[in-house]
C-alpha cells in the first residue's frame, strides 16, 4: 500500500498540474489540511456539470476517481452541499474545462 499525500500537498499539487495545462481550477472549500477527503466538481461551462471522488478498491488497495453524477450545475452544487453537511473537512476543487477534462484519469494523481 502506497503512502497517502496530506490533502493540502495533494490539492496543491493537482491545482499546478491543472495551471500548467491551461485548465482553470479553484478550491471551493478547503477541509482539513491533513485527513480531508477530496471531491473535483468539472463545470463544463454550458449549464452541466460532473463530480468525482476517490474510490477505494478493497480487493486490490488501490485508489481511483470515480465520477458520482453528471447533470444540471446547479443539481451537482447541491449534492455538494449536502456532502459537506455530513463531512465538514472535506475539500472541493472546481475546475472549468468545456471539454470535461479535470486530468484526474491521467498519470501521475495518485496519493
Amino acid at each position: 500500500m502506497q503512502p497517502r499525500l496530506v490533502a493540502d500537498l495533494w490539492v496543491r499539487a493537482y491545482l499546478k498540474r491543472l495551471e500548467l495545462a491551461n485548465i482553470p481550477a479553484y478550491v471551493t472549500f478547503r477541509g482539513d489540511a491533513n485527513a480531508g477527503a477530496v471531491m473535483v466538481k468539472c463545470a463544463t461551462l454550458d449549464g452541466q456539470a460532473a463530480l468525482w471522488e476517490r474510490s477505494f478498491d478493497l480487493e486490490t488497495g488501490a485508489q481511483r476517481w470515480m465520477a458520482l453524477r453528471h447533470g444540471p450545475e446547479a443539481e451537482i452544487d447541491a449534492s455538494i452541499r449536502r456532502q459537506r453537511g455530513f463531512d465538514p473537512d472535506l475539500w472541493v476543487i472546481e475546475v472549468e474545462s468545456r471539454e470535461g477534462r479535470t486530468l484526474l484519469d491521467e498519470e501521475g494523481l495518485s496519493d
